[in-house]
């Protein structure tokens, strides 16, 4: 904050440590604790709302816990998002180390771009690209029968289905924090590592990848926690048994009408994820100002 008044001066380093306290308070803490006084307090109609039903307990918690189905999805989500940042870091490494290192600054600027355009378009619209695609006589399937690798339609709706649109979402998210952190790579290091008899995937494991830790966290962190809270792909490209935990949430909120339980579910999905997240960065051995570079 001392950097800021030494730059800008007092007056205006005021104003503008002044609009960042009003946007954390406005954008992150007031709903947050909106949630948390929501979901500790019990669903009540207008006439009731202060009276001596009007108690804060952790009832709307614990009725996830006591709900199998709603407990099965919520785990589902947990891992499954884990899976999804693992299945994109795997497609986004190769091609960050690629273009940080190999690629000439033409080739970079080319794949970016390509990359980054079909993102000026909204999630929405993107995601139900993916669903024509998927579709019973979609694309795909007309191709594959085309080859002859199937020899009927394939549905591709489901758990599948939602990897993939997920991965396809948020690849920038991973991409970019690798790319930036291999960029900083000096190539003599991998070429000593080769002139040394150093193998491809020893130089990956002992020099590229803890070299970026702190970018592939990053990315991880990102990924995990936009999929975890996800809800258009889920939706559109979900089937009946591949629900996602804030399907349930919205369900509490506009079908149920219960938005105390529904603040309940999601302030216990707010908080694992955080928990996972900790749990991740420490066993990288990465800290939060790592990721936050």
């Amino acid at each position: 904050m001392g950097d800021v008044f030494k730059r800008f001066g007092g007056g205006l380093g005021t104003v503008f440590t002044a609009l960042v306290l009003v946007w954390l308070a406005g954008m992150v803490l007031a709903p947050n604790i909106t949630m948390i006084d929501y979901a500790l307090r019990p669903n009540l109609p207008p006439s009731a709302i202060g009276g001596d039903q009007d108690v804060y307990s952790l009832s709307n918690i614990l009725y996830l816990a006591g709900e199998d189905v709603h407990r099965a999805i919520f785990f589902k989500t947990i891992w499954a998002s884990a899976l999804v940042a693992f299945i994109t870091f795997v497609v986004c490494y190769p091609i960050a180390y690629w273009l940080a290192q190999n690629a000439t600054p033409n080739q970079t600027a080319l794949v970016l771009l390509a990359l980054t355009i079909p993102f000026w378009i909204n999630e929405v619209l993107r995601t139900l690209a993916w669903y024509i695609l998927l579709a019973f006589r979609g694309p795909l399937n007309e191709a594959l029968l085309a080859i002859g690798i199937i020899d009927a339609p394939v549905r591709w709706f489901g758990d599948a289905g939602v990897l993939a649109g997920m991965v396809y979402a948020y690849i920038l998210f991973m991409l970019f924090p690798i790319y930036n952190a291999i960029e900083s790579l000096e190539k003599s290091q991998v070429e000593a590592a080769k002139d040394l008899g150093a193998s491809t995937w020893r130089i990956h494991a002992r020099v590229v990848i803890p070299h970026a830790k702190a970018g592939i966290a990053t990315g991880c962190v990102f990924t995990f926690m936009l999929a975890a809270g996800s809800y258009v792909a889920p939706a559109l490209l979900g089937a009946p048994g591949s629900r996602w935990f804030t399907q349930i949430i919205y369900n509490w909120f506009f079908e149920g009408g219960n938005w105390n339980r529904g603040a309940a579910y999601a302030l216990v999905l707010l908080v694992l994820c955080l928990v996972v997240v900790l749990v991740t960065l420490k066993l990288a051995r990465v800290n939060l100002t790592d990721v936050a570079k």
